[in-house]
């Protein structure tokens, strides 16, 4: 199954600028630059938060980089900013010895272990509340081993049911069992951008990993604006986001530009943990078929966003023209 404007009143024009020249002509068209500043917030001064949350380490990235290599990559890049990200483990990719030491590095390190299910199945309607809830069971005794594990869990494909019924069967088992969701603000399609990266060097392994790396940042901070503009306008105040990122090759390689570019335009870097506290992550809206980003979520349940909406909230569908318009 496919899964898939934030400038602070604060960022100088200058700023912005000096970054627009980062990205080639052809991907300013696609940018975070063709973004609104938010019309409110409530503190004029403060800066837009966000953590990493960080989805499906595995051990299989193909030819391109090796789990060790691309592990020691991106913890790299967080401890750069002095930052503890979430680890979102779907155990059927890390459920060996090899797996068991990709994620010990994170746990290490003061990351969250949070629950991503064993299997990552899809909860609609191919998929049963029983066996979906046998899955999110079974995925507890991989993360248990872990110090930081953390009573989070992450929807697959950020999917959380398509009646009410199995949304709210699910839920009740998540407060059973002292989880919480470990919502997704920020939602965006960097998998798919990797996912075109790994193919390019499938077929020619010289290519640069640069115009991979600037259409993905435009696009994040993108993500990123649309998200935060709208969490303004349901809510009426700033929320700390969590952004979706996974573990793959292409972030391997370019997170320490993503979060530099995100502080260039304003964003702070904050704990996992600290996001989570944000009251909005208790929220439980009550959309029919359940999911996607929070914010995405609790706009669609007021009926007053249509407008702005599309369903799903980010996938493939929606950036393939844009990289097919530019050959990436």
């Amino acid at each position: 199954m496919k899964r898939r404007r934030f400038l602070s009143s604060t960022v100088k024009a200058a700023s912005v600028a000096a970054y627009s020249q980062l990205l080639p002509p052809e991907l300013r068209a696609f940018s975070f630059l063709q973004s609104t500043t938010p019309k409110t917030t409530p503190n004029n001064s403060a800066r837009p938060q966000v953590a990493l949350t960080m989805d499906d380490p595995t051990l299989s990235l193909g030819s391109i980089v090796r789990w060790q290599e691309a592990n020691g990559r991106i913890l790299k890049a967080i401890s750069a900013k002095d930052v503890r990200a979430s680890l979102f483990v779907c155990g059927m990719r890390v459920d060996d010895a090899d797996g068991a030491k990709l994620v010990s590095a994170w746990d290490q390190a003061g990351h969250l272990i949070c629950n991503h299910s064993y299997s990552h199945k899809f909860y609609g309607e191919q998929t049963s509340y029983a066996d979906f809830a046998v899955d999110f069971l079974k995925n507890e005794k991989v993360i248990a081993p872990y110090h930081n594990r953390t009573a989070l869990f992450r929807y697959p494909f950020l999917k959380e049911g398509d009646t009410a019924e199995k949304r709210d069967r699910f839920r009740a088992l998540l407060k059973e069992r002292g989880y919480r969701v470990g919502h997704v603000t920020i939602d965006a399609s960097d998998w798919y951008v990797s996912q075109r990266f790994v193919d390019r060097l499938g077929k020619d392994p010289k290519s640069p990993v640069a115009p991979y790396r600037d259409y993905l940042i435009g696009h994040l901070l993108d993500r990123a604006a649309f998200y935060r503009q709208l969490a303004l306008d349901v809510l009426g105040r700033d929320i700390r986001h969590t952004l979706l990122m996974h573990f793959n090759p292409l972030n391997a390689f370019v997170l320490p530009d993503v979060m530099a570019a995100f502080e260039t335009a304003g964003w702070q870097w904050i704990d996992a943990s600290l996001a989570f506290e944000d009251p909005v992550f208790r929220s439980e809206p009550k959309t029919v078929p359940a999911g996607e980003s929070l914010v995405w979520a609790l706009a669609k349940e007021t009926g007053r966003f249509e407008d702005r909406l599309r369903y799903p909230g980010e996938d493939d569908v929606y950036e393939k023209p844009k990289m097919d318009a530019i050959r990436l």
